[in-house]
């Protein structure tokens, strides 16, 4: 027969689990709404920046500008900032982004600057090197000036071929695919119609090349901010569908140790009643 007291406090361990993951659940999901609203506006805007900076390349000498031209001395090495999450418990998440890391630069030379403690364990694990990590607070965002600056600076100092952002894009609440993104040598692709496109022609103070030196490094901070906005994003949307998935689960082992409780709780009460029959059979009443 089964311990009942056992089953009892097995019972009462699961609904005190499914409560927290049910309140964790919550919380994942406010903050939810708020990454992605905050992803989902970052994209209009990048956007808007990426538009202006083609539109200002079909009217500028940009060949020769030092942030889209790759490294006099090649090193063969890259970059990597690497945007995971400072806390577990969004299921996959980052096992599926440190995968994906780990399958494109295993066999590469690689330094890292990590945004998130999760990443620089990976990082510290691989064995590879990290020059910078950006893991405090409670949003990344902050750190965006600090990243650009000093990947910017590394990459002008040819130290690098070129930068690479590798973070989780966030697709939906229940899809987030690890993205990796070059972001060092800037690609510029300007099409045969912007270049004699009149339509969008304004007065540019004090002229297109300043304005287009100005907006470069802007356009490269967007992109780092970009990233950090979506692996955010991604990892609310996880944890909040992580802590859903244990929540059901723990309501689910409640029921099924129920029935193994009100089992046992039967089997007891028969044999006591069985036990007070024999017994009285055997005095003779």
């Amino acid at each position: 027969m089964a311990n009942i007291r056992l089953i009892k406090g097995r019972i009462k361990t699961a609904k005190n689990i499914a409560q927290i993951t049910k309140a964790m659940e919550l919380v994942a999901a406010s903050k939810m709404k708020k990454a992605q609203q905050a992803a989902l506006s970052g994209r209009l805007y990048a956007g808007k920046i990426y538009d202006m900076v083609m539109l200002l390349a079909s009217r500028v000498d940009y060949v020769h500008h030092p942030l889209l031209t790759k490294p006099k001395n090649i090193t063969g090495k890259r970059l990597v900032i690497l945007i995971s999450s400072n806390k577990g418990l969004c299921g996959g998440l980052n096992t599926n982004l440190f995968r994906f890391t780990y399958g494109i630069y295993k066999d590469m030379k690689a330094d890292f600057v990590t945004v998130g403690k999760k990443g620089a364990d990976f990082v510290v694990r691989t064995k590879k090197d990290i020059i910078a990590d950006f893991s405090s607070g409670n949003s990344f965002t902050q750190f965006v000036a600090a990243v650009t600056e000093l990947v910017k600076e590394k990459y002008l100092a040819n130290q690098y071929d070129g930068i690479d952002l590798v973070y989780s894009d966030f697709i939906s609440a229940i899809n987030q695919k690890p993205k990796k993104k070059t972001i060092l040598p800037l690609t510029i692709e300007v099409s045969e119609e912007s270049k004699h496109d009149d339509v969008h022609e304004f007065l540019i103070e004090p002229d297109a090349a300043t304005v287009f030196d100005s907006l470069l490094p802007h356009y490269l901070e967007n992109q780092i901010r970009d990233a950090i906005l979506e692996a955010e994003a991604s990892e609310h949307s996880a944890r909040m569908v992580a802590m859903r998935n244990a929540t059901d689960n723990a309501i689910s082992l409640t029921e099924e140790l129920t029935l193994v409780y009100n089992k046992a709780r039967q089997e007891k009460i028969t044999y006591e009643i069985t036990d007070l029959v024999t017994a009285r059979l055997a005095s003779g009443g």
